[in-house]
């Protein structure tokens, strides 16, 4: 499967984080929240206007910009729907 950025995702569908394209400070931050490289993320809710994102990931629920959101890059689960 190809790589797609966590912007890509519809909400209620999953996904694995393969990568974090970012670098510095903001890259150490997403980390720091516990995205890295392995983890099931689950998009739960987008806001009306489209930022921020509300995801799920090792059992807590974290909002994070669609900016944030487009430096993570992930795979599909593979029962989901494209």
């Amino acid at each position: 499967m190809k790589e797609i950025n966590l912007n890509s995702i519809k909400v209620g569908s999953s996904a694995t984080v393969k990568s974090i394209g970012s670098m510095g400070a903001l890259k150490r931050r997403l980390i720091d929240m516990g995205i890295t490289p392995g983890v099931k993320i689950t998009v739960k809710k987008i806001a009306p206007l489209g930022d921020p994102i509300e995801i799920n990931l090792r059992g807590y629920e974290l909002s994070i910009r669609r900016s944030e959101a487009e430096s993570i890059f992930v795979e599909r689960e593979v029962n989901q729907c494209q």
